[in-house]
C-alpha cells in the first residue's frame, strides 16, 4: 500500500475516533457524577497514550532505547507545545484549578526526575520501578481525589437522545473511539516513517519528531475537537494525563522490561527543551486561569523552532 494510503487512513481514523471519544467520555463523565477533568487525566489520557506505549516498548524489547526514550521525550514536546499550542488558537482554554495547582506541578516534577535518572545515560530497571512507584501513587491521589461533581448535568446532555444517557453505549462509544485513535496513529506514524526514511533521514530525529509527532496523533485529535466543542478539561487533563503516563507509565515498563542505554549527545538539549515547555506552562495558566490564543501562539512558535534546531544541532 502507498504511502498515501497511510497517511490518509490514518487521518480519517484520528478524526471519527476523536469525535467519539470526546463525546462518549463527557457523557460518560456526567453519567457517573464525576468531573470531565477526571475522565481526561484518566480514561482518555491512558486511551491516547498506548501508541507511545506500543512504540516505546517495543523498541525497548528490541534493544533500541534510543527510539523508546526519544518517542516519550518527543511526544511530550509535543503534546505541550504543538497540541496545547494549536488549541488555544482555536480557542482560549480555560483551566481547572486543580491543573494548576496538583497535576502540572507534578507533570514537571516527574519531568525533571528524567535528568538524575539519565546522568549516567542509562535507565535501568530500578529506575524503571521507581517511575512506576511513583505511577501507582499518582492514580491512587487522583482517584482519591477526583470525586466531585461533574461540571454538566445529566440535564444538559442532549435531550431526545435515549443513547446519550445509556451508560453502556457511551463506554462502548469512547472505547470504540480510543480505537480508532490508536489504529490511525498507527497508519499515519508508518505512513510518516516510510516518507521520512525515503528522505534519508536518522532514526534518533524520526524518534523525536516524525515518531513522537505520529504517536502524539490521537492525543492532538482528541485535544484539538474537544477544544471544538469547549470541553476544556477533556482537553487540557488529556495533555497533562498523556505526559504523566508516558514518563512514569510507559518509560518505567519499557525500562522494566529492558534496560534504556542512551548514547546520543542531544540526549541533554532535549531535556532542557522538555523542562522549558513543562515549566512554562505553569505561569500561562495562573494568568487568569486560560491559556489564550497569544499564549498558545507562543507555544507553537517554539515548538517549530525547536523542530528547526535539529538542523542546527545535528
Amino acid at each position: 500500500m502507498s504511502i498515501t494510503f497511510y497517511l490518509l487512513a490514518g487521518a480519517l481514523c484520528l478524526y471519527l475516533g476523536a469525535e467519539a471519544c470526546v463525546k462518549g467520555s463527557s457523557r460518560l463523565a456526567a453519567i457517573l457524577r464525576i468531573s470531565s477533568l477526571t475522565i481526561g487525566l484518566t480514561i482518555v489520557a491512558f486511551g491516547t497514550s498506548l501508541p507511545e506505549a506500543s512504540v516505546s516498548i517495543s523498541a525497548s524489547l528490541a534493544g533500541r532505547g534510543t527510539i523508546s526514550l526519544g518517542n516519550i521525550v518527543g511526544s511530550n514536546i509535543a503534546n505541550i507545545g504543538l497540541i496545547l499550542g494549536i488549541c488555544a488558537l482555536i480557542s482560549p482554554v480555560k483551566i481547572h484549578a486543580r491543573v494548576i495547582s496538583h497535576d502540572a506541578p507534578l507533570m514537571t516534577i516527574f519531568s525533571f526526575i528524567l535528568i538524575p535518572f539519565l546522568l549516567d545515560g542509562r535507565l535501568g530497571r530500578i529506575e524503571g520501578a521507581a517511575l512506576l512507584g511513583l505511577f501507582l501513587i499518582y492514580m491512587i491521589y487522583s482517584l482519591m481525589n477526583r470525586r466531585e461533581f461533574a461540571d454538566e448535568s445529566l440535564d444538559n446532555l442532549e435531550r431526545g437522545r435515549p443513547a446519550s444517557r445509556n451508560i453502556i453505549f457511551n463506554i462502548s462509544l469512547t472505547v470504540i473511539g480510543l480505537f480508532l485513535l490508536i489504529v490511525g496513529g498507527r497508519f499515519f506514524v508508518d505512513g510518516a516513517v516510510m516518507l521520512s526514511e525515503r528522505l534519508g533521514i536518522s532514526g534518533w530525529v524520526i524518534s523525536l519528531t516524525v515518531i513522537a509527532v505520529g504517536t502524539s496523533l490521537p492525543e492532538l485529535a482528541t485535544s484539538v475537537v474537544a477544544a471544538f466543542r469547549k470541553k476544556d478539561d477533556i482537553a487540557i487533563g488529556n495533555i497533562v494525563g498523556s505526559n504523566i503516563f508516558n514518563v512514569l507509565l510507559i518509560l518505567g515498563l519499557s525500562a522494566l522490561v529492558n534496560p534504556i542505554v542512551i548514547n546520543e549527545g542531544t540526549l541533554g538539549y532535549q531535556l532542557v527543551v522538555l523542562m522549558i515547555f513543562s515549566i512554562l506552562i505553569l505561569p500561562f495558566a495562573r494568568s487568569g486561569f486560560v491559556l489564550k490564543r497569544l499564549e498558545g501562539g507562543i507555544l507553537l512558535l517554539m515548538y517549530v523552532l525547536y523542530i528547526v534546531s535539529f538542523g542546527v544541532i545535528r
